[in-house]
């Protein structure tokens, strides 16, 4: 089934970015991760500053669990974090879907799951990166590095 969902989107052009937060108990600590909302801001802002170069005008559509005071302010974080004045607009809109109601957020939840795998060191997870997806991933990154 994986096979042919990643050989069925393979032909469309697209690209990914990749951020892990590496969760070991080890090197997470401190008062910034009691609170899942900051975590989760900070790193919806590192996955879109390493994908600022690409961002021309974007629509960006985020999964729609939390709240929407939540979502709103994510959307305001994000504008504030990705301005760049020199280029115009990079962020033309952000809205929030439920990922079962949409093709586009399942395929990231499926590309999540496979950079998860590969991160996992689970072999059916890296055969199918190299197989269909390595080339469609811009950047990866790992936080904290150990």
């Amino acid at each position: 089934m994986r096979d042919a969902f990643l050989a069925a989107v393979a032909p469309y052009q697209f690209f990914y970015h990749v951020f892990t937060l590496n969760k070991d108990p080890d090197l997470l600590w401190g008062p910034g991760f009691d609170h899942k909302r900051s975590l989760y801001k900070f790193a919806a802002g590192l996955t879109f500053e390493n994908a600022k170069p690409y961002l021309v005008d974007a629509r960006v559509v985020l999964d729609g669990t939390g709240d929407r005071n939540f979502r709103k302010e994510l959307t305001k974080y994000l504008r504030r974090r990705i301005e760049d004045p020199g280029r115009g607009r990079l962020i033309r809109s952000v809205s929030t879907k439920q990922s079962h109601r949409d093709n586009l957020l399942q395929l990231a939840d499926y590309v999540a799951g496979v950079s998860n795998r590969v991160f996992c060191r689970r072999n059916d997870g890296v055969e199918l990166r190299r197989r269909y997806l390595a080339a469609k991933e811009l950047t990866r990154q790992i936080w904290p590095k150990k």
